[in-house]
Parts: C-alpha cells; structure tokens; sequence
C-alpha cells in the first residue's frame, strides 16, 4: 500500500449528481464541480459496486492496479451471467449482418450539435483560448465542458477554459464518469493538470503515443515521463514507476502535490496505449480490454476517468462506448444494447464521438469478446 492512498468513496457524489441533473444524459457538470469539494469517506452502496469489485472498504488506491498481469474479471451473479448471454448472442447476431451495421452507422446523428448557450460559448471560442485547442473544428459544447476554477488572483473568467467534456450514460453513480479531453499541448500542461487535481481524477488512459522525431502532432509529454518529476503551475507531478505489460500497455504510478496544500500526493494511474493508430483500430481488442479489466475495479462514486486520445473523440469515444456498454449489461441495463443510442448521447455531450464505421465496428467485437470472456470464467 502506499502512503499516499487517499481515495475516499463519495456516496456525496451520487447524491447531489441526482440532485442537480433532471437530464443524466449530459447534466453532470456542475454535480461533479460540486462534488469534488472534500470528500467523505463512506462504503460503497452494493448497487454502485456491481461493476467495480474487490474494493476495500472506504479508500481505493488506483496505483494497486498497475501490475503485468490486470486483476481478475468480476465474478458475476446468476442475473448477471443470464444478461451476458443473452446480450452476447444479441450483438453476435447483429455483427453477422454487415450492411445493417454500416446502416446503423449511417444513421447516427451528425457529429456536431448547435450551442445551447451563447453566453458561455464565447468563453469557447475567445481569442485568448484559441491555442488551447488542438484542432480548431473539435471543440466542447458549452454545457458540458469542465471548467476550471479560476487562480485566486485572476479576474478573467475565461481562465477556466480547457478542451474537455465530461460524458457519461446511463445511472448516475451506478457507471463510469468520465472526461474525454485532448492530447495536452504544451500551452495546456498546466490547465490538464489543475483538471485532474481539481477533480479527483484516479485515472488516466491515453490511447495514442507521444510526439516523436517520427511522428509529431498528436500529444505532447505532458508529464515529463522519464524525468520522474514534472511541475506545471502548482502542481507538481512525481511519476513513481512504469510498468510495460505484455499487451503493450505502459502503467505509470503518478503522485500529484499541490504546492499550497497540505493534503498527502494525489494518487494516479496513468494507463497508455500506444499502439492504437489515429482514425483507425487495433487489430486485436485485448489491449482495450485488459485496461477495462483494470478500470472494473475503479469504483464509481471516486472522481471521472479521463480519457484521451489526440482529438479526444475518435479512440476516446470507442473505449467509452465499449466500457460504458459492458458496465450496463452487467447492472442489466436493456438500454445497452443499444449502441446508437449510447453513441448519440456520447455525441450529444462531446462533438464526433467515433469517428468512423471501422471505430464503430471495434466497438461491437470488443463488447461481444469481453462478454465471451466473462460468461466463460464465470462458468468454471
């Protein structure tokens, strides 16, 4: 164990996301900036562990997950068991019929939705945030973005400004939350950084690599990861150890301290994949699946995943899907077979969520091998 485990779980969070959000599609905005104040700590409802096992009572480290070999899957129950078969035999026979998925695929809402606030969407497209967007067509809708608190001295609200959404389906507090953002940029380090310290993120998964002499634009090292400590602004950034599984996945230990607080380091796993190629897909899903073995055991009352990419819609919004789906099928959630459906509302909250049918494709094998996965080690 280390000695910075500091991960209390908030059954506040549940409450006031229920509190604040008459629509859980993408309300969660303010219960999370709300939520995110100090935390109680307090046990996990059964409910809320359904699809998060193995967690100590009232504090989770995510630094326990980063071992060679991924934690095992979930025991499931007979309910549980009963709704991955019956799932896995419905998404088997949708992927037998190849026009119909380009169909499904056809008809998804388009990629981009109009600004529900103009108010605050010139925070969004101020000049003094221009640089702070990696691809000037990919930007968060105003009621769904993070935003960041303000620095004590600042006077300019626009100061909270950072290329991020927070995205989520299905029951608040029983699912995932997470942040789909862009690959940090170098003008960026410091506002992604007060992100995951402001609101507790345990984890970070980043599905591309990081700028080389081969291949530059997609993200930066936004932690210096082979110096072993990194300051941006007032945090400072301490990566404790690395670990390269076999599946080609990089593990790193993170600890963050804020320079004016006196709270223990901040725990955080930092998960990368960098073999997933840009607007395409793995060849295989283990990879994605062995970091969703991880994330199983992430209990969902602690702060939101963040997951990136380089836009931070196209592989960011497949892993979304495909570990937001397997997390309601297991709470037997019949809306999760509906993929369209939970790509819509990812569309809805963050601009082109999968990009392209070959991503929406990745999504269907990936749910159907990791349900063959759990069926099968849960009948042994």
């Amino acid at each position: 164990m280390h000695s910075s485990l500091i991960y209390p779980i908030k059954r506040e969070t549940k409450r006031l996301i229920s509190s604040h959000c008459s629509n859980q599609t993408f309300s969660v905005t303010s219960a999370w900036r709300s939520a995110m104040a100090t935390p109680s700590p307090s046990t996990p409802s059964p409910t809320a562990a359904a699809a998060s096992i193995a967690i100590s009572p009232g504090m989770f480290n995510p630094h326990d997950l980063a071992t060679i070999t991924p934690p095992p899957p979930p025991k499931l129950s007979s309910e549980q068991l009963k709704r991955c078969t019956e799932a896995l035999s419905f998404f088997k026979k949708k992927m037998r019929n190849m026009s119909m998925m380009t169909q499904e695929f056809s008809k998804l809402p388009e990629a981009t939705r109009a600004p529900k606030n103009d108010t605050t969407r010139q925070y969004i497209v101020a000049d003094a945030n221009e640089n702070k967007n990696r691809y000037p067509d990919v930007l968060p809708y105003d009621d769904t973005r993070v935003i960041l608190n303000a620095p004590s001295n600042s006077k300019d609200q626009g100061d909270g400004y950072i290329n991020a959404s927070f995205v989520t389906v299905g029951a608040t507090g029983k699912v995932s939350q997470f942040i789909a953002t862009q690959g940090p940029l170098p003008e960026t380090f410091d506002d992604f950084w007060q992100m995951i310290y402001q609101y507790r993120c345990p984890v970070i998964v980043m599905l591309t690599h990081f700028d080389n002499a081969k291949m530059a634009g997609k993200c930066a090292d936004y932690f210096k990861s082979e110096k072993g400590l990194g300051q941006f602004g007032n945090i400072n950034v301490i990566t404790k150890s690395t670990v390269v599984t076999k599946s080609s996945l990089v593990l790193r230990c993170l600890e963050l301290q804020h320079n004016n607080a006196s709270e223990p380091p901040a725990p955080v796993l930092h998960i990368e994949y960098p073999d997933w190629p840009d607007h395409g897909v793995p060849r295989s899903t283990v990879s994605v699946r062995e970091i969703l073995r991880r994330l199983y055991h992430v209990p969902s009352d602690v702060g939101p995943i963040v997951v990136h990419c380089s836009a931070g819609i196209g592989r960011t919004g497949t892993y979304c899907a495909v570990h937001n789906t397997i997390q309601r099928i297991l709470l037997s959630d019949t809306s999760s077979l509906d993929l369209v459906k939970t790509i819509s509302d990812f569309r809805s909250q963050r601009m082109g969520m999968v990009q392209t049918p070959d991503q929406f494709l990745f999504c269907y094998q990936a749910i159907i091998d990791e349900l063959e996965e759990l069926s099968v080690r849960s009948n042994q």
